[in-house]
């Protein structure tokens, strides 16, 4: 029934997460003086999601985000050096080399010819390009969609690009909440491959069960179900 089987690009195929995650502790050391760490942290997460409705997902909107949240928990009084910093901390991720997870071109290369396959993600389209680029996996979709969110509309939206039903239609991706639930709910077929690190925006409570769901250990184990 599968004819298109989508992939998410940042914690599915490639690691991601981790690079933000580093750097929110050097932000959280770099606001030591000022407020604890979890104090600061609860403070750039609230900064992170009113901003994703302007500047949407993405190492920019996440630079963006601590030099709003560094202003705001100093009055204003936050030394240039200081957002000199947390600029060098975003060019840093913006330079890491691509590295991709175990087995993630092995699944694509054995799945390719089977089935169209898709690399649905979100976030900065000029950084998606690059890191898609750097991978040396472009080769292996049919589509490219760089996505703005990931709802259950944006995927109505892409299976009616691609000429689907949702039956036909399967996504494979790292977030409960972008990847799985969505899809589920349009009436495709979903598989999660969790990451060992969630931002908190993407965490889901609780446990899925439905018939068009598998929750796999790692991406190749995916081949055992299609």
């Amino acid at each position: 029934m599968i004819k298109v089987i989508a992939f998410d690009a940042d914690d599915t195929l490639w690691h991601n997460e981790s690079f933000f995650q580093e750097t929110e502790k050097k932000f959280f050391a770099l606001m030591e003086n000022y407020l604890p760490q979890h104090t600061v942290a609860r403070e750039l997460l609230k900064t992170e999601i009113d901003n994703l409705p302007l500047y949407g997902y993405g190492i920019k909107a996440f630079m963006l985000s601590m030099i709003e949240t560094a202003m705001r928990i100093t009055d204003n009084t936050v030394p240039n050096e200081t957002i000199i910093k947390i600029i060098g901390y975003g060019r840093e991720i913006l330079n890491q080399p691509v590295v991709m997870l175990d087995g993630a071109e092995e699944v694509l290369k054995e799945l390719k010819g089977r089935y169209k396959l898709v690399m649905a993600t979100k976030g900065d389209l000029l950084d998606q390009e690059r890191k898609l680029k750097k991978s040396g996996l472009e080769h292996y979709f049919h589509h490219i969609e760089i996505m703005s969110e990931k709802k259950e509309d944006d995927f109505r939206k892409l299976i009616k690009h691609l000429d689907l039903q949702p039956e036909e239609f399967a996504m494979v991706g790292n977030s409960l909440k972008s990847d799985i639930l969505p899809v589920l709910n349009m009436g495709g077929h979903a598989f999660h491959v969790p990451y060992h690190v969630v931002w908190a925006h993407e965490r889901v409570e609780g446990e899925i069960r439905h018939e068009r769901f598998a929750r796999l250990d790692s991406l190749p184990d995916l081949l055992q179900y299609v």
